[in-house]
């Protein structure tokens, strides 16, 4: 998830804001519909970039013990060492976050681009270059995997993912959104088509950039695990919203609590922590 680039102008968040509104308040009625059970937040994602190098928090006050980094080389400069490529101007500290609670397991991002299309176009030395990375060792308690390469039903190449895939270790997980808007179900099926059973989905909501209402992400969550099952789907949560001018904001805990309420049972991430998950929003969502 590449949330950076996007700018959107001031007639458009209007426009979007109108729509959020309508959203909330469906969520709003899912929630007391349907009784939703307390929201899973299970861990957080991190995008890493220079600005949040140092990454610190206290994610675990909201139940996060599990990290997400979604990549560990980003525009071929790397946030681990040993990659044979240059390296960011300061490392992470890997030790330190390896003994955060909101880090006890890491599933590990792999090699990718801040540019989705440049990705896509590059995905053959993509996965030559997450070979190498994998095989790095790290003081990080690795649970699984993360392919940065993300899938919607408008990427015509998806289906022939499979085959770079299966050089890659398991676990396994890759993300998918439904940019093309082709709806829940057959969201699912097209993941069903090509995907390799043994390769999990980390599906994004879609709340943050206004794709949709939390209630209705929450059917699309349903399908994929009806026809991937239960054990491969998770829920990445938008923890941002659009600002006027262009740019993004977190969410207020108004915002992320009705968003969080649709998707009881699902393991939930935080996206992402550093960037949005602020420690004064933390505070307001753990009381």
């Amino acid at each position: 998830m590449k949330v950076f680039s996007y700018n959107l102008s001031r007639a458009t968040v209007a426009a979007l804001l109108f729509a959020v509104t309508l959203a909330a308040a469906s969520a709003l009625f899912y929630v007391t519909r349907t009784q939703a059970v307390a929201p899973d937040i299970v861990g957080i994602v991190w995008q890493p970039d220079n600005q949040t190098v140092g990454i610190n928090g206290h994610w675990e006050k909201l139940g996060a013990r599990e990290l997400l980094v979604q990549w560990t080389v980003v525009d071929d400069q790397a946030f681990i060492p040993g990659t044979g490529l240059p390296g960011v101007p300061v490392l992470p500290d890997w030790a330190r976050i390896a003994k955060a609670p909101w880090a006890q397991d890491v599933i590990l991002g792999l090699a990718g681009y801040f540019s989705e299309n440049r990705s896509r176009d590059n995905i053959e030395q993509l996965t030559a270059v997450s070979e190498r990375i994998a095989k790095l060792p790290t003081p990080l308690h690795v649970t699984g995997w993360y392919s940065p390469a993300e899938v919607d039903p408008s990427w015509t190449r998806a289906k022939e993912l499979p085959a770079l895939l299966a050089k890659l270790p398991r676990p396994l997980w890759i993300s998918v959104y439904d940019g093309a808007n082709i709806g829940p179900v057959a969201t699912a099926e097209w993941l069903k088509q090509w995907l390799p059973d043994d390769i999990g989905v980390f599906f994004q909501d879609g709340v943050g950039v206004y794709a949709r209402s939390a209630p209705v992400a929450r059917t699309y969550a349903d399908a994929l695990r009806q026809r991937l099952g239960q054990n491969r789907v998770r829920i990445i949560v938008e923890a941002f919203r659009p600002n006027f001018g262009g740019g993004f904001r977190s969410a207020t805990a108004a915002e992320l609590k009705t968003q969080l309420a649709a998707y009881g049972g699902y393991p939930l991430y935080l996206f992402d922590g550093p960037h949005y998950v602020t420690p004064e929003l933390v505070e307001q969502l753990a009381r």
